[in-house]
């Protein structure tokens, strides 16, 4: 597999509370930064419907596959893949629930707060024939067996879906290194033996702040809760935490993570 880029970005979800830093304000800046950094692949959270619609609009050449997180609600959050067309077809796709019942939609598991998703696509890089497994969720922020018991759930279904592909897993996970669910997916063991690396540490090169939170105008310290993590059959040349912004504010409360990785 040649070179590809992957980015995870928790866009904000869209409310007025946000006064000018609310989506309205930042949706073409998000986009600008996507456009610019142009992933293959990029897994976004918190994109209510209408937001993932605009980003539709304003980055034709990406397609996004996964479903709301309520049912009830249909322009609600998103943990969506979207991936350039160009370089990937989506040969298969599925979102499912972190909870007891995870094929129940709106579904809440253990001590969470919401409704959490995680959305897996194998894609297929339409040069090489190569395939791409990315599972990309977004772990509750105040419930921490929730964030657990949803790693492992995202964990268990990646090792009944993964097969031989090469495999990125990406998202808030709303925790920092070292916290349990960080820890769980840490050198998991996929069922061919392969183990899931931190980007952090199989990165060539580095970029960036440790942090990954913001405030829309200042960093956040020691908050570098959004990761990417990677099979063992592929290398990380760069992982980079990216900072960029207009001269309002950043482009969301969470800055995005881009790795960029071989077979």
């Amino acid at each position: 597999m040649k070179r590809t880029r992957v980015m995870s970005y928790n866009v904000r979800y869209d409310t007025a509370g946000d006064g000018l830093d609310a989506w309205p304000h930042r949706r073409r800046l998000v986009a600008s930064i996507v456009r610019y950094h142009d992933p293959d692949v990029v897994g976004i959270q918190e994109a209510m419907a209408h937001q993932l619609r605009e980003l539709e609009s304003l980055l034709p050449d990406y397609e996004w596959v996964g479903d709301p997180r309520d049912s009830v609600d249909a322009g609600g959050e998103h943990t969506a893949v979207g991936y350039r067309t160009e370089r990937f077809a989506c040969e298969e796709t599925d979102t499912f629930w972190l909870s007891e019942q995870p094929s129940e939609p709106s579904s809440v598991g253990w001590d969470a707060s919401y409704p959490r998703v995680a959305t897996w696509a194998r894609l297929r890089d339409r040069d090489t024939d190569e395939p791409l497994l990315c599972l990309n969720t977004h772990l509750d922020h105040t419930g921490e067996r929730a964030r657990v018991e949803g790693i492992d759930l995202v964990l268990d279904r990646l090792d009944e879906v993964v097969g031989d592909a090469p495999a990125v897993v990406i998202g808030d996970f709303n925790c920092v290194v070292g916290e349990p669910a960080h820890e769980r997916a840490e050198g998991h063991a996929l069922p061919d033996g392969r183990a899931l690396e931190d980007a952090r540490d199989a990165a060539a090169a580095t970029h960036g702040p440790t942090t990954s939170r913001t405030d829309f105008h200042d960093l956040l310290p020691e908050m570098g809760i959004d990761h990417v993590f990677v099979s063992g059959d592929l290398s990380v040349a760069t992982r980079a935490v990216l900072a960029d912004r207009d001269d309002d504010h950043y482009g969301s409360d969470h800055l995005p993570v881009v790795v960029d990785v071989d077979r």
